[in-house]
């Protein structure tokens, strides 16, 4: 079940509205995706046209921990398809927030844009036990105070539907790890429609893929503030080319940002795994977080002085606005997107995240 926090009467208000017009909305158009309830965490912008749940790719995640909702912003113009994951790791906070903001803030001018923001909602419901941090975190918005899950890296064990094993190692990599990374949703692609509930989720993010056609995909991570993987887009092979011009686009509006190709016998992580199986270019972004250390106690995971969420959300904001910039330059004819109003690390260090949350 979603765990619901204490919002103020107008939020709700604000929800079941939008909710009510959403609905109305696609009604007058032509038939959308099943539209439903929002996630209790997030109020869906005007330009969410439709929700689904992950369910509907895989009928067996309806009514587990595993199930969560799927967000499609579509433009007037027919165009290609952009998929974005925030929540792979539930305690990766800039990830959800920068998925979230897009559902709440971003309009589509051409083509789709379809995201998740708690990719395994199970770990979202499961407070990270690994360190001692709160449940929830608070952003100051426009409507007021709104609580966030923060979760944990993994599955919750009871969710699972299975005992950790001994050792885990991915079929397609070489490398055997611990084995509760059998409950790491970033482990599992390209994951098994029967097996256990991690990769009952990875396998029915992979059908979304598939089944909407994605052109271009997205997972928002984090990482230690001193791991070699901080300010990294990680790139499939196929898309490395693409990553690397983003890059330098970056680089020159003072945004440092580095790059690293997809393993070749490290398996099972999104990037590597949606570009083999689909002909997605796939990313994976990694942003410092300072929460993400072993002594936790005092560290502010929202307004740390150096690394403050508003500048990790903005990292990755700004990411995935210049490899989607680099990708409609190369794009087939008819395949381009065009997304309108995501705010970018300036606008985020300035105005502050709650600036672009409803």
């Amino acid at each position: 079940m979603f765990h619901t926090f204490a919002r103020s009467a107008d939020l709700r208000v604000c929800r079941i509205v939008a909710a009510c017009l959403l609905a109305a909305a696609t009604s007058l158009s032509a038939p959308p995706p099943k539209t439903l309830a929002s996630d209790p965490d997030i109020l869906p912008g005007p330009g969410v046209t439709a929700i689904r749940k992950l369910s509907s790719y895989l009928p067996s995640l309806s009514n587990t921990p595993g199930d969560t909702f799927v967000y499609f912003l579509e433009g007037k113009q027919p165009g290609g398809t952009v998929f974005v994951a925030g929540g792979t790791h539930a305690n990766e906070i800039a990830g959800v927030m920068a998925a979230t903001v897009l559902i709440e803030h971003a309009k589509v001018e051409k083509g789709r844009l379809i995201v998740v923001a708690h990719a395994n909602n199970s770990a979202a419901t499961y407070p990270d036990p690994t360190r001692e941090v709160s449940s929830s975190y608070t952003i100051q918005t426009a409507s007021g105070e709104r609580h966030f899950r923060y979760g944990a890296r993994l599955t919750k064990p009871e969710d699972q539907g299975a005992k950790d094993p001994a050792r885990f190692r991915n079929p397609k990599s070489t490398e055997s790890l611990a084995g509760f990374e059998a409950r790491n949703l970033d482990r599992a692609y390209p994951g098994r429609s029967k097996g256990n509930l991690t990769e009952r989720i990875a396998w029915a993010i992979l059908q979304v893929l598939k089944k909407e056609s994605v052109n271009v995909a997205f997972d928002f991570h984090e990482s230690p503030p001193d791991s070699r993987l901080a300010n990294m887009i990680v790139a499939h092979p196929r898309s490395i080319d693409i990553a690397a011009l983003a890059i330098l686009d970056l680089d020159a509006a003072g945004v440092g940002m580095r790059l690293e190709r997809s393993s070749e016998t490290f398996r099972g992580l999104s990037h590597r795994e949606w570009g083999d199986a689909t002909k997605a270019h796939a990313f994976l972004f990694e942003t410092p977080h300072p929460g993400m250390v072993k002594k936790t106690a005092g560290v502010d995971m929202v307004s740390d002085p150096k690394l403050p969420l508003s500048r990790r959300v903005g990292l990755q904001l700004s990411s995935f606005l210049a490899v989607l910039e680099t990708y409609d330059g190369v794009a087939a004819p008819g395949l381009s997107v065009k997304v309108q109003d995501v705010p970018g690390l300036p606008q985020l260090v300035e105005s502050g995240l709650g600036s672009f949350l409803k």
